[in-house]
């Protein structure tokens, strides 16, 4: 082989040699691009899972520190029911220890109930029931130290018993009844189109006599002639007379309240409004007007107003002999 064969074989080699390093290169270089894509996608991953896991761990630290705070709260709500179970269970050994401490202190709930009853509603008749119901209690018990408490409730159960009697729960269904019956109220002016007498003439004359009727209609709907200082019934059109009708129930329903909380002076107004509304607005002469006048008449009649007596005596006896027993006993 000549000096020039092997030359050329020599380049040719090199000429290899640097294309297979220059695809060597180019394949590494594309799996180190490739890698560290995947590098980073998977770091991002990373970050991105790691910023999940502190917020689910700081919702982990909430919901922990809100079950302390409502554990916490069991445990204190446990501890108060704890501390008033034995509470409870202390008042009823004191109480079971002693019948008579047990059975005045019911009877001095009774009483404080009755009294609110008595002083905020007027309730005289659950008062004096609660009174006479403690009465006969200790008239059972038949204990001589229970003589003082027996002559205060024998004083309240006098007092109530002499007061006059007062249905405040019929006159208020009466009020009611009244209220319901506003509707039915026929008014004093009701305008009502007249109707002509028709006769058997020839048809000339009923053409004329109709012709002669409607032209009177007219005019008497365009004059209208009143004496003078007569109390005429106003003619209302019909929204004032819904009005009307309305405001007449609230007064009656305000004379129910005024009756409910003793207000003598708002029930008599309320009334006497009523009263004079249905003397100059509707029919007197009816017998839905004459009967609400004379409901009204009744209701008027009535004093719902009077002192009213408490029933101290008895309570400040139980009390104080609750007090002795309990000085006694210390």
């Amino acid at each position: 082989m000549s000096e020039k064969s092997r030359v050329l074989l020599a380049l040719v080699a090199v000429a290899l040699a640097a294309g297979l390093a220059t695809l060597y290169w180019l394949d590494a270089r594309g799996r180190i691009g490739a890698t560290q894509e995947e590098l980073a996608r998977r770091v991002r991953d990373i970050e991105a899972d790691a910023r999940e896991a502190r917020s689910i761990a700081r919702l982990s630290q909430e919901a922990v520190r809100e079950a302390h705070v409502k554990v916490a709260q069991l445990e204190a709500r446990l501890a108060e029911s704890q501390s008033q179970s034995l509470a409870l269970e202390a008042l009823y050994q004191d109480l079971s220890r002693n019948r008579d401490e047990w059975q005045l202190a019911e009877i001095e709930q009774v009483l404080a109930i009755a009294s609110q009853q008595l002083q905020l509603a007027g309730n005289v008749r659950a008062a004096l029931l609660a009174l006479q119901l403690a009465e006969a209690r200790l008239a059972k018990a038949d204990r001589p130290q229970f003589v003082p408490v027996r002559r205060a409730l024998a004083r309240d159960i006098e007092r109530l018993k002499a007061l006059p009697v007062l249905d405040l729960a019929g006159m208020s269904a009466r009020i009611d009844s009244l209220v319901a019956a506003v509707d039915s109220l026929p008014l004093a002016f009701d305008e009502r189109a007249e109707r002509p007498v028709v006769k058997k003439d020839s048809p000339e004359k009923r053409f004329w006599s109709r012709l002669g009727s409607e032209i009177w209609n007219e005019v008497r709907q365009l004059v209208v002639v009143r004496q003078v200082g007569t109390a005429e019934p106003p003619l209302l059109p019909p929204p004032q007379a819904y009005f009307l009708r309305e405001n007449l129930r609230l007064r009656l329903l305000n004379a129910r309240l005024s009756l409910l909380t003793r207000d003598e002076a708002g029930y008599r107004e309320d009334l006497r409004a009523a009263q004079a509304w249905i003397r100059r607005y509707f029919d007197p002469r009816s017998k839905q007007a004459a009967d609400a006048l004379a409901q009204l008449k009744q209701l008027s009649a009535a004093s719902i107003s009077f002192e009213m007596p408490t029933i101290s005596d008895s309570l400040e006896a139980v009390r104080g002999y609750q007090s002795r027993r309990s000085r006694k006993a210390g």
